[in-house]
Formats: C-alpha cells, sequence, structure tokens
C-alpha cells in the first residue's frame, strides 16, 4: 500500500513537472512571437547579398545609414557617392528602402564596390515599422522619415551610426563629422545642428505649438547616433506616446518628435555647428552661418527640394555636378573644377556671394592655396 502511494506521489510530481514546463513552453513562444510582431518580418527581397553577409561591425566601425523611398533613388545614391569621394576611411552603409528600390540600390552599391577595390560595405534592409500603425508612420512628412526613429531597435548589431537625410551631399570626408561621437560626454547619445541661427526667422520660435530643443529647435537632417546610449535610455518607449500626445500639432513629422524628446532631456544631445547641415536658410537672404564662412561647410543639406529647384541655383549646381560625375574619374578635374566654374557664375545671387563656404572644404582636401585660386 505504502509503494503504491509512492508511486502515486512520484506520478503526480513528474506530470506537475511536464505541465510547468509546457506552460513555460506556450508562454516562452508567446513571449517571442509579440516581439516579432512590434515590427514588420522582412521580405523575400531582404534577403542579404554575399556581400552583405560579411558586414561585421564593430564599435569603431563608420556607418552611414539612410532611407530611401519614393523618387529618392538618385538622390540617395548622390549623397552616398558623395561619401565615397572623399572619405578615407572605410565606411559601411546601410539602406533602408522601399521594396521597389531594394534591386536598383543593391545593383549600384556593388557595381561601385568594383570601382573602389571593395573599400566599403553595405546592407540593403526593407522598411521596418511598427505593425500598429505602421501606414501612419510611414505617411509621416515625407515617406519613410520616421522610419530613423526605430533604427536604435531594428539595428541591434550597431553601436553608433551617421544618419543622412537622402538630399544631403558631403563637402568633407565622413570622419571628419564622425569626429564629434569623441567630443560627447557621458550622457549625450545624439548631435545635431540647429535649425536656425535667427530668432527673427526662426520656424520653431515662432510658430511651434509644441516644446522644442533650446532657443531655435534643432534639423534632424544630419544625426550622429550612438545607438548603445539611446537603448539604454529606451528611445522608442519615448516615440510612441509623444506622437500620440502631439501628433495633431506636429508640422515636421519625426524631427517634431525629435525635437520633443530633447526638449525634455537636453543634457542628452550635443549640437555641433551650422557648417555640418547647411541649409539655403543659411544664405538665400543674408549669410548668417559664420562657422561655414570661416571654415566652410561640410555637409550641404538641400531641404524643401533646394538641389532641384531654379529658386536655388548654387546649391542646384552643386548637386547636379555631383549627379554627373562618375565615380572612378578624376575629382579635381571633373568634380571641382565644375563645380568652381559653376560658383563664379552664380556670384551675383544670395548664395553665390558666399561661394567660399561651399569650396574651402573642397579646396582643403585637394590642398589647394585659398589665396591664389
Amino acid at each position: 500500500m505504502r509503494g503504491k502511494m509512492r508511486l502515486y506521489f512520484y506520478l503526480n510530481i513528474v506530470i506537475l513537472v511536464s505541465i510547468l514546463l509546457l506552460v513555460f513552453y506556450m508562454y516562452s513562444v508567446r513571449q517571442i512571437r509579440r516581439k516579432e510582431s512590434v515590427y514588420s518580418h522582412l521580405s523575400v527581397n531582404a534577403q542579404e547579398s554575399v556581400t552583405e553577409k560579411t558586414v561585421n561591425y564593430r564599435k569603431n566601425d563608420l556607418v552611414v545609414a539612410v532611407v530611401a523611398c519614393g523618387d529618392r533613388l538618385r538622390e540617395t545614391l548622390n549623397m552616398i557617392k558623395s561619401a565615397l569621394m572623399f572619405s578615407k576611411e572605410k565606411l559601411n552603409f546601410i539602406v533602408i528602402a522601399e521594396e521597389k528600390l531594394i534591386d536598383s540600390f543593391k545593383e549600384k552599391l556593388s557595381e561601385w564596390q568594383g570601382f573602389t577595390n571593395h573599400g566599403f560595405f553595405f546592407k540593403v534592409l526593407p522598411l521596418n515599422f511598427p505593425k500598429k500603425d505602421g501606414h501612419e508612420w510611414k505617411m509621416l512628412f515625407k515617406p519613410c522619415a520616421a522610419q530613423r526613429l526605430f533604427l536604435p531597435d531594428i539595428l541591434p548589431e550597431v553601436d553608433s551610426l551617421l544618419y543622412m537625410d537622402t538630399d544631403t551631399l558631403f563637402l568633407t570626408p565622413v570622419e571628419s563629422v564622425w569626429a564629434y561621437f569623441n567630443k560627447f560626454n557621458k550622457s549625450q547619445m545624439a548631435a545635431l545642428a540647429p535649425e536656425h541661427e535667427d530668432p527673427n526667422v526662426g520656424w520653431y520660435n515662432r510658430f511651434a505649438k509644441h516644446p522644442y530643443y533650446g532657443k531655435l529647435g534643432v534639423n534632424s537632417g544630419v544625426m550622429l547616433m550612438n545607438l548603445t546610449r539611446m537603448r539604454t535610455f529606451k528611445w522608442t518607449e519615448y516615440v510612441v506616446p509623444i506622437y500620440k500626445k502631439f501628433k495633431l500639432h506636429i508640422t515636421w513629422g519625426d524631427q517634431d518628435i525629435i525635437n520633443i524628446i530633447f526638449h525634455y532631456h537636453p543634457g542628452k544631445l550635443f549640437t555641433y555647428s551650422c557648417r555640418y547641415n547647411y541649409r539655403p536658410d543659411h544664405c538665400m537672404y543674408t549669410s548668417i552661418c559664420k562657422s561655414a564662412e570661416k571654415d566652410g561647410a561640410a555637409v550641404i543639406h538641400g531641404s524643401r527640394s533646394s538641389f532641384h529647384l531654379e529658386k536655388q541655383p548654387v546649391f542646384r549646381a552643386i548637386y547636379n555636378v555631383f549627379d554627373t560625375f562618375q565615380l572612378g574619374g578624376d575629382v579635381y578635374k571633373d568634380f571641382y573644377q565644375p563645380v568652381e566654374t559653376n560658383l563664379d557664375n552664380l556670384e551675383a545671387t544670395n548664395c553665390g556671394k558666399v561661394k567660399d563656404v561651399f569650396l574651402k572644404n573642397l579646396r582643403r582636401y585637394f590642398d589647394l592655396d585659398f589665396e591664389n585660386t
């Protein structure tokens, strides 16, 4: 009798343990599925190519990220081209694009690797918005621009990166912008340039109906992002509640959300000068970016379609030279000289009056004599 009771006892223990294991297994599966469901599954076109599989990011790797949708293929490629033209370090590009653009990016970037003797690596990934309200996020301000808000979560293998809007161009090596990571204190997790320099014509201080960073806000077009620190900060947990609270008051989409976050956490942001995000606003009426006058524009930003409109001839002219330049060509003869000639012809325009702003870093790159050019 006692033996049967002991047997029943052990059977009950086994059954109880089995039930607990089953419950734990079901809970684990549910948690994994819930975590996976936060972001869209990768499409077939997102399968990594042989080139992409070779990328194993290290902490100090220079990573440039961009998000492209709609008609931004060519503009994005010109931004990447500008980075390759001047940088001496090996670069890593992460392009996040809508499905119809993925193959075109892979084809062109693979072709460029041939010109550079595989001097850079790249990944082309599909859009990856949260499933809930995904379409709303995709269409916030410019198509896909809000993707940048979720980079800390969708790129867990990357420590830090330089995020660039598609309508930006380097006039200096990427390394000169990247160096600002070394200027961060222990709390700062991102770097941005001011939205404006003059409060009399600033947008945020005159029109914003939501909180923003500092006195004039910041522009998000050229953004250093320490993703590791942003993950520790739980960045994306701030994004959704802020959007829900202010969605009826934001004008510039993801940039406004970024401004709101850093309004409440100003100690987390490093601000660099306007020369790292030089826009038509800095010269279209009068020259207001003094750091660019002194040291030249490092990155130009053709905001509001300035690379393509006749009303901003200097920005359009520089973009067109980048567009026609063939990677692997003579950068001095086929790029610098046409830029200089075009700007000489545009001296009568407001931005043309400060043409040296656009030439100083190029001359420095070619080691030209400033006084005799």
